[in-house]
């Protein structure tokens, strides 16, 4: 035979372009399909069947934001994740209407730069936070941009109807094939048997390359279990039946996790049977049914002898069904205020106001020398700034191609729809069918601003504008260009300081966790009650992988940027590995020392190694360095 003719290895695709390439995956969420059918679409129709477009085309706008925030979750997550950025959307309308009619170009610049240094260093907080800051500056500039004849109060109110329509959509109609008792709970069950499902995974990749992905998959579903069960209440704690039995369950998925980890670090195959048990205990919440008989594992290791340990307390806690803490830790209003004045708050702020405020200042020049025409509205070209600038939705260059891309795409089919349909049916029925299709564009911000581009088009068209396509394409580019600018500029400060600020915060808490594991006892000399201790160091853990979750994510985001913003944060996805094994290896040295009492050699030496290394790599990447602690060395050796 003939040998095969060589075939060059395809190269890779750079990072900044493979990233804008990548697209989400999962099933199509029905609910969340239907409740934005149900939003934006009849909330136009019933403003103008009642005379008041223009405040439907407000509250559209506020359904169409919210549903851009209508992510998977429970109900009582959706209420600080839609609710919270609300909130500070009618708070920026507010201000952007009255900054608008009173203050003239060059005041109004500096108002509206002043709330984008705000909205920046609040968005460096979370997720919700981000949410909140990006919808204040986006309705400020439509505040100020969008000629109405109501003044700022009415169309705050009709602002927040539009998102508290959402949310009532969202708190009230249950998700299909939900249905197994109380359907309130629906996304609670579902967040809790994933973390049963993700211990059976990693029982099954323990001793196989997969163990890795499949611990940090586990980490996934525990931080979504913990904010699905976690918001707002009107009591501290759980107040139904169902509600004391899920937290029950949760807790009980704690040192299941915790021997699950440890059997990975060991590397030791476990057999199919130990994945058996996590799997009974997912169904069991998903379908709200009693367990049923749960196989053991081996009890040849302390790690397996924890394992067989944990699911007798998850059995029993699944039959008692009483409720226990979160074991999340509460950030305080110092916290928070530390980290929006931190490095990457500061960071963070200064470049959104700068790109906010140069769009604009950019905006008003071209809007009072008629370059629009007969179009008044100028505040897409701020809008779409505030959308690229913001570093939690991706890449900066990943951002602007595909935001480029989409706006071109949606003004091309809004163009196509608006020569055929009927006015205004035809675009309130357009308006409709956008707001049943974000849900399934958030997977790529290409496609979500494609069908953004339509929608918002088609409001302002619904609400008297005529047809703006070319002008917003032209803005759009305009906003593009601002933003790589400017996203290019050396700022004040370290380049690179969201992903340190996150990265030393993990530090901060796998090293807390580490200490914790290490004190044989209280601060008062006495030994730590057992619950209380054990409740204390999940609490620790938990906060160790999850800060860690969003350390990684800042990093990958960061490393997928042009080669000259990337050479900043190098390094860092290196520290943040050694944190990984750190917490991986202090997990491990935990459920050791609940079996036997003590610390063997071969821990103490691997978290020396470990802290060793991590010194050496946190020092490279400009971060301080933490002393070890004593219990953490290995024990000198004795002569003789």
């Amino acid at each position: 035979m003939s040998p095969r003719p060589h075939r060059p290895a395809r190269a890779a695709l750079p990072p900044w372009i493979a990233h804008a390439l990548r697209a989400q995956r999962g099933p199509v969420p029905w609910s969340a399909v239907a409740r934005g059918a149900l939003s934006a679409g009849p909330l136009l129709l019933a403003a103008v069947l009642a005379g008041r477009t223009s405040l439907g085309v407000v509250a559209a706008i506020a359904a169409m934001l919210a549903g851009i925030n209508d992510r998977p979750g429970s109900r009582r997550s959706s209420v600080g994740r839609l609710g919270a950025p609300a909130l500070a959307g009618a708070a920026g309308l507010l201000v952007g209407t009255y900054a608008g009619d009173h203050a003239g170009p060059v005041a109004l610049t500096a108002v509206l730069t002043g709330l984008g240094l705000l909205a920046g260093g609040i968005s460096a907080v979370g997720p919700v936070a981000s949410g909140a800051g990006t919808q204040l500056l986006v309705a400020a500039a439509i505040g100020a941009g969008m000629p109405m004849p109501e003044d700022g109060p009415t169309r705050a109110l009709a602002f927040l109807t539009g998102a508290g329509w959402l949310l009532t959509l969202r708190l009230a109609l249950p998700t299909p094939g939900a249905m197994n008792g109380d359907f309130r709970f629906d996304g609670e069950r579902d967040a809790v048997a994933g973390v049963y499902d993700a211990i059976a995974a990693l029982l099954d990749a323990v001793g196989t390359g997969h163990a890795t992905a499949r611990r940090a998959a586990l980490t996934a579903a525990l931080d979504d279990a913990q904010d699905a069960l976690d918001g707002p209440r009107l009591r501290r704690f759980a107040s139904s039946a169902a509600e004391r039995r899920l937290h029950g369950q949760y807790a009980a998925a704690l040192p299941l996790a915790e021997a699950a980890t440890a059997l990975a670090w060991a590397g030791e195959p476990v057999g199919e049977r130990a994945g058996e048990a996590p799997r009974r205990l997912a169904a069991a919440v998903r379908e709200n049914t009693p367990t049923g008989p749960l196989p053991a594992p081996s009890r040849s290791a302390p790690a397996l002898r924890a394992l067989d340990d944990a699911l007798l307390r998850a059995a029993e806690a699944f039959d008692r069904g009483a409720g226990r803490d979160l074991h999340t830790r509460r950030r305080g209003a110092r916290d928070l205020l530390r980290t929006v004045l931190g490095a990457g708050g500061r960071e963070y702020g200064l470049r959104v106001a700068l790109c906010f405020g140069t769009s604009v200042a950019l905006a008003q020049a071209l809007h009072h020398a008629h370059w629009y025409g007969r179009h008044e509205h100028w505040y897409w070209l701020p809008a779409t700034t505030v959308f690229l600038v913001k570093p939690d939705l991706g890449p900066l260059v990943s951002r602007v191609l595909c935001r480029a891309a989409g706006t071109v795409l949606g003004a091309l089919l809004f163009a196509g729809f608006a020569a055929l349909l009927p006015r205004p049916a035809g675009l309130v029925a357009l308006v409709a069918v956008c707001g049943a299709l974000i849900p399934v564009a958030t997977r790529h911000f290409a496609a979500l601003t494609a069908v953004v581009t339509v929608l918002v088009l088609s409001l302002v068209m619904v609400g008297g504008e005529p047809q703006a396509s070319v002008g917003r394409l032209v803005e759009t580019l305009l906003a593009c260009g601002i933003v790589l600018c400017v996203g290019h500029l050396p700022m004040p400060g370290e380049r690179g300081g969201q992903v340190r600020a996150r990265l030393a915060t993990a530090a901060d808490a796998a090293h807390a966790y580490l200490t914790h594991v290490l004190a044989e006892r209280g601060s008062a000399g006495a030994p730590l009650a057992e619950d209380d201790d054990r409740a204390a160091r999940w609490t620790l853990r938990r906060e160790a992988y999850r800060t860690l979750a969003e350390a990684r994510a800042a990093i990958a985001r960061a490393a997928a940027e042009l080669p000259a913003l990337a050479r900043h944060t190098e390094g860092t996805d290196e520290v943040a590995a050694l944190l990984e094994r750190l917490v991986d290896t202090t997990t491990a040295c935990a459920v050791h020392h609940d079996d036997t009492g003590r610390l063997d050699a071969a821990h103490r030496e691997r978290l020396a190694e470990l802290l060793g290394e991590l010194a050496v790599r946190r020092g490279r990447v400009g971060l301080p360095t933490v002393p070890a602690p004593a219990a953490a060395l290995p024990e000198p050796s004795r002569a003789g």
